[in-house]
């Protein structure tokens, strides 16, 4: 018996890093899982990898139509959901000075109007006793040179926690916060040309008291912590999962 038998999960952002890392990992845990991203070729690959326990729904989090249609399609294949990992997100490196509106919209568009409408519009598909899993990140703790948009939308991410357990708390509804610290995805990698890319990773590595960045699976494996019964008294926590780096 795996860890998440018998329930339905939905991961936004799930085609690569952190979130095909959950998918795979939900459900080998036994779980059945939904899946969300932009791009087309990305879902229909991600499916391929997984098997026939995943099924990917093309949608931006942040485009409320496709939201509706992400849930209707939930609700007629599977019901019901118990999971939900609100992942998707993004950000680019900009200094103050050089930010624009366009940066700004479309940071909080994804990061933070697609989490609260993901969620919100999940509510009435979530089982009483569920979980919600919120991706925010060490950024949203601590100061970044050129990184303050996106720290303030995962700072904005990490406060919805506190504040939906209180709104939940007549469902029994767990709300948590996962925060990542420097993880080998294509989204970091993806912040600097491919040039620079080592670079990065090694300025990051010397940040971090075990010496490395976090693999996507570590992070898979906290996140299923907080979806499973093993966190059942666990609500509206922060989870930094960051080799100590946000702990200094």
């Amino acid at each position: 018996m795996g860890r998440l038998t018998s329930k339905v999960a939905l991961i936004t952002g799930g085609t690569s890093g952190i979130g095909l890392a959950t998918a795979e990992l939900f459900v080998q845990e036994g779980a059945r899982v939904f899946i969300t991203g932009r791009r087309e070729s990305e879902l229909r690959k991600a499916e391929a990898a997984i098997g026939p326990a995943v099924t990917a729904v093309r949608a931006d989090v942040s485009n409320l139509t496709d939201l509706d249609a992400l849930f209707e399609r939930i609700a007629a294949d599977a019901g019901h959901l118990d999971i939900l990992f609100a992942n998707a997100g993004g950000g680019e490196f900009l200094r103050l000075g050089e930010i624009t509106e366009r940066h700004f919209d479309e940071t909080f568009d994804t990061n933070v109007k697609g989490t609260l409408f993901t969620v919100q519009k999940a509510l009435p598909l979530l089982r009483d006793g569920g979980s919600v899993v919120l991706n925010s990140s060490t950024a949203g703790s601590t100061g970044n040179e050129s990184f303050s948009v996106y720290g303030a939308s995962k700072a904005a991410v990490r406060s919805f926690a506190r504040s939906w357990i209180l709104d939940l708390k007549g469902r029994g509804i767990r709300v948590n916060a996962l925060s990542p610290g420097a993880t080998r995805t294509p989204g970091l990698l993806g912040l600097v040309p491919s040039e620079h890319s080592s670079g990065l990773v090694d300025t990051l590595t010397s940040q971090i008291p075990l010496g490395r960045v976090a693999d996507p699976r570590e992070i898979a494996e906290a996140a299923l912590f907080l979806a499973s019964d093993a966190a059942s008294f666990v609500n509206g926590v922060e989870l930094f999962v960051d080799g100590g780096s946000a702990q200094i």
